[in-house]
């Protein structure tokens, strides 16, 4: 039985693969404006098959919480690792796991690989693969081993100890539904990141509503005042998730009239019919009272959260703990008669919001 050996022809140049790479210290910053991760489980995505998963579950890699370390505990294959590990010595040139992308498809930026605490038995390269398959029965016929619609999406690249790592994709990618993340030639990760941009599939009825603002249908939180404990990307999610964990929580202010905000780039222009803001999880640091600013801004640089050319859509509204507030027609000022790009929501002073949710029609 012949052994796969790593050796240093398994990833690129150093000069070479450096090239798109992203240092860590930049990676928020890099993909956290314009990008979601389009394989998060959060959205929906779920691993359709994988060659191997003896040391640690392939189903951690799209987890979105950052991995954890719990040294000197041990379960009946070995130590516990967050994250995926496969066996050593694979006899094949590399380990793979398949994942559905959670939106309909998506347009990807960017990768990242995060080893964390995986040291001596990290992962020591990887390269991504992409496929567009939406025929009844694709994700059946894509998780096929022999399956040979694979397009490279990443070329191989080298992974370090207990790191993350992240590379720009450049040029012009085509959307996805499905990658493979390929694992040379074998060893453990801890999270796998693919940012890009939600490709919604549209109601055929323009009349009909839509949710303007969800991460599947194109929104994407662009800037925030601050995310101290919770990130911006949260409030675009589906449903009202598990615990504060996964909503937006800004760290306790303590100077008069502070108040913090999130700009929203929603998925369409549209006219907005209703908002509803949900606290779910937050009892005892919710927000005193939220305000709603929207904006046009096509052709517009992405304004400061200062800019005048936001307008009032939902005068300061009082908030409370755990519960959804939905806000209509009645209380949003002349929504029929603009269109918007972008929404600004403001909590007043601090604190923390489960799900920002903007509904409405598309703009003709």
């Amino acid at each position: 039985m012949d052994i796969q050996t790593f050796s240093p022809e398994l990833v690129l140049p150093a000069e070479q693969a450096l090239d798109d790479a992203v240092p860590s210290e930049l990676i928020d910053r890099t993909f956290g404006s314009d990008c979601i991760d389009l394989a998060s489980i959060a959205l929906s995505s779920h691993i359709l098959a994988f060659s191997d998963e003896f040391f640690a579950n392939a189903s951690n890699l799209i987890n979105p919480r950052a991995p954890v370390h719990r040294p000197g505990v041990f379960v009946p294959s070995g130590a516990w690792y967050d994250g995926w590990e496969t066996r050593r010595h694979n006899t094949e040139p590399f380990d793979w796991v398949i994942i559905r992308l959670g939106v309909a498809s998506g347009r990807p930026k960017g990768v990242e690989v995060n080893t964390a605490f995986f040291n001596g038995n990290e992962a020591p390269a990887i390269s991504v693969d992409g496929c567009y398959e939406t025929a009844e029965g694709a994700d059946n016929v894509v998780a096929e081993k022999e399956f040979k619609g694979w397009s490279e999406v990443l070329g191989k690249r080298p992974c370090g100890p207990s790191q993350r790592q992240a590379w720009k994709l450049e040029g012009q990618h085509g959307s996805l539904t499905h990658v493979r993340l390929r694992m040379w030639p074998d060893g453990g990760i801890a999270r796998f990141r693919l940012y890009g941009q939600a490709v919604p599939v549209w109601p055929s009825d323009w009349t009909q509503e839509v949710e303007l603002s969800a991460a599947v249908m194109g929104g994407v939180a662009e800037s925030c005042s601050d995310q101290h404990f919770g990130g911006k990307e949260n409030l675009l999610l589906p449903g009202r998730g598990v615990d504060m964990g996964d909503g937006w929580e800004t760290k306790r202010s303590r100077v008069l009239g502070h108040t913090d905000w999130v700009i929203v780039k929603l998925g369409a222009r549209a006219q907005v019919s209703r908002i509803v803001i949900d606290t779910a999880h937050f009892r005892g640091n919710f927000p005193q009272r939220v305000m709603v600013e929207a904006a046009k801004l096509e052709g517009h640089n992405m304004g400061a959260h200062d800019d005048p050319i936001w307008a009032e859509l939902l005068p300061v509204q009082k908030v409370g703990p755990d519960q959804e507030f939905e806000f209509g027609k009645d209380v949003l000022l002349k929504a029929e008669e603009r269109d918007f790009t972008h929404m600004k929501l403001t909590i007043i002073p601090d604190g923390g919001v489960k799900r920002f949710r903007v509904f409405g029609t598309r703009a003709l």
